[in-house]
């Protein structure tokens, strides 16, 4: 079994097998000081804490590790990528997947440590908190999933079994 969530956040929810965060993409890449980039940082991870409350009550310093991810995936698509076009967490067994879909071609890119300059540490952290990090490019932008440790409540399917999916609703405020 495989528990997802997706909806809208600061939107309205539109269909609640689904969480799209619409943020429009704009050319310049300008720092997140914006107080509407704030508050949808801030609202993916609440969204996020009510996903792992559900997929993952027993996950203690797991679930802060996926919050990081989440957080440095959702900073990074604002920050460099022109804006985040989508989201996904997905709890599966032991797992728990965080995909983040923004609007440009450009895969991240790994810069030397220089503890001198400020930034430049997310990705060398979801590097390193993940089992698995992959960066699909398409013709919209990119989507970066990673895969992070973490207990679930999600068993694993046997191969005849149907696999089944659930979503959980988790905006805390439905």
């Amino acid at each position: 079994m495989t528990r997802s969530v997706r909806g809208t956040v600061g939107i309205s929810r539109t269909e609640p097998s689904e969480t799209v965060i619409v943020h429009p993409p704009e050319e310049d890449r300008r720092p997140l000081d914006d107080d509407r980039d704030l508050r949808a940082v801030g609202q993916v991870r609440e969204v996020s804490r009510g996903f792992l409350a559900v997929a993952a009550p027993e996950g203690e310093g797991a679930v802060d590790a996926v919050l990081l991810v989440v957080s440095e995936l959702f900073t990074n698509a604002v920050r460099h990528a022109g804006g985040v076009t989508g989201f996904r967490l997905e709890a599966g067994p032991g797992t728990v997947t965080v995909a983040v879909h923004d609007a440009s071609t450009v895969p991240p890119r790994t810069l030397p440590l220089d503890a001198t300059r400020p930034g430049g540490f997310g990705w060398h952290l979801v590097q390193e908190l993940s089992v698995d990090v992959q960066v699909e490019v398409h013709a919209a932008g990119k989507t970066v999933t990673a895969v992070v440790l973490c207990p679930t409540g999600v068993t694993p399917q046997l191969k005849d079994e149907p696999v089944v999916k659930k979503a959980a609703s988790c905006a805390g405020n439905d």
